[in-house]
């Protein structure tokens, strides 16, 4: 059994210790590089005006890459065998790949949402059962805020094999909304009247024109809708609805046109 001195081990020491305080001074390095490089490739970027999900993503993409070069150079400094490691990983990778499946996907499915762009930073878009506004997009998950104030944090494989909706980028708009008159009520002044009112709401698009169908012969009323269109830009969906409502019944009250609601009457027999 060999037995190693202390002198002897002061001198392996001595000699090791350089290499690690190299290996150290190059993964601090690495830290410091990358951070700086994935900043000022974003100032770059955003000088050009690149869209920011493109920026994110080459930032991304610069530090871990940076970091996976400065790290291999670091553990060469101490005598790592990169050679037999990057077998041993590539084994590793294949056994456990399939543990990380979701992972893998949601990372392939984050950098093709950010280089086909269906939907920006700041947009308005319904993914599944979820609307609202996108706060932020990454390699692993979307993050959004609902309309009722809650973060929701998307896996992006999710985002990207449903169907997206993007309401920013929507031109125009449908929104429909139901109104029942009176039977001794003259349809064609209420129909005029319903069209005047809604053409009144801001944002209200011409082109096409609102019309009105009327489909229902409801217990005290005859049913109809009316629908027209918005520019998203001018005005929000709820907003316009409301306004909507609101104008067709403050004009069918200025005509005369009567909304009815349900009457019963009961009769006492002795």
């Amino acid at each position: 059994m060999t037995t190693i001195t202390f002198q002897e081990w002061l001198l392996v020491a001595a000699s090791f210790l350089p290499r690690l305080i190299m290996a150290l001074v190059l993964f601090v390095a690495g830290l410091v590089v990358s951070g700086w490089l994935g900043k000022a490739l974003g100032v770059l970027l955003r000088r050009r005006k690149t869209d920011p999900e493109v920026i994110l993503l080459l930032q991304q993409l610069t530090r871990w890459g940076l970091m996976a070069l400065f790290t291999v150079v670091a553990l060469q400094q101490v005598g790592f065998d990169m050679t037999a490691f990057l077998t041993g990983l590539g084994v590793l990778g294949f056994t456990v790949g399939f543990a990380i499946q979701d992972v893998s996907k949601n990372f392939v499915a984050g950098v093709l949402l950010l280089l086909q762009q269906p939907f920006d930073i700041g947009d308005a878009i319904q993914v599944g059962d979820y609307a609202g506004v996108v706060l932020n997009i990454n390699l692993r998950a979307t993050e959004m805020r609902t309309w009722d104030g809650r973060r929701v944090y998307i896996p992006n494989a999710d985002v990207y094999t449903q169907a997206i909706i993007n309401y920013t980028r929507t031109q125009a708009r449908r929104i429909e909304i139901t109104v029942g008159v009176a039977y001794d009520t003259d349809l064609t002044q209420a129909r005029e009247a319903a069209l005047e009112a809604v053409r009144s709401v801001p944002g209200v698009q011409e082109d096409p024109a609102p019309t009105v169908v009327f489909h229902t012969f409801g217990e005290s009323s005859i049913d109809f809708t009316v629908y027209f269109w918005i520019d998203p830009k001018e005005t929000g969906l709820w907003e316009a609805k409301s306004a909507a409502v609101q104008v067709v019944h403050r004009v069918f009250q200025e005509k005369g046109i009567e909304i009815p609601f349900p009457i019963r009457t009961v009769y006492l027999h002795q």
